[in-house]
Parts: C-alpha cells; structure tokens; sequence
C-alpha cells in the first residue's frame, strides 16, 4: 500500500465489476451494496472536498443500482470514472 492513496476506491470499483459481472440479482445487490458502503468509506477518508463529493456520488448511485436493477446500466452513465488520487 503506498501512502497517500485511498485504498477504499479500488475495492469499490472492484465491487461495481463484481456487481456487473454477477450472474444473478441477489448477488448483484449484494455487491452494488458494498460498493456503496466502499465508496461511503472512500469518502469519509478523503481530504480533497472534490474527491469526496465524488466518491458520495459514487455511492448514492450504487445504492441506486441495487435498488433499482434496471438503473445500473454502466453504458449510459458517466459517474463510473472517479477522480484519480
């Protein structure tokens, strides 16, 4: 782990592969979730006000994509790129 990096934004972007990539809809929520609590994480940790309004973002559309299925189509929405540390 290198100092100065948010170790909590690469594990919620891997949850979101995770959620994408499951094969069913219960698991796909549960992996939306914990993106969503990662990125609620990644927030809370990070010091640039830019980033965490971000990262906040990142986890209210998670939260979303677990709630609502049918809204976690990653083709159609911009928010997937974070900034980078």
């Amino acid at each position: 782990m290198s100092f100065g990096r948010n170790p909590h934004v690469a594990k919620a972007e891997a949850a979101e592969q995770k959620a994408l990539a499951a094969r069913d809809a219960t698991a796909a929520e549960h992996a939306w979730r914990e993106a969503g609590r990662l990125w609620e994480r990644a927030a809370d940790r990070e010091t640039d006000a830019k980033r965490r309004v971000a990262y906040t973002a990142n986890a209210e559309r998670a939260r979303k994509a677990a709630d609502e299925p049918q809204a976690a189509d990653p083709a159609n929405d911009d928010s997937l790129s974070s900034p980078t540390n």
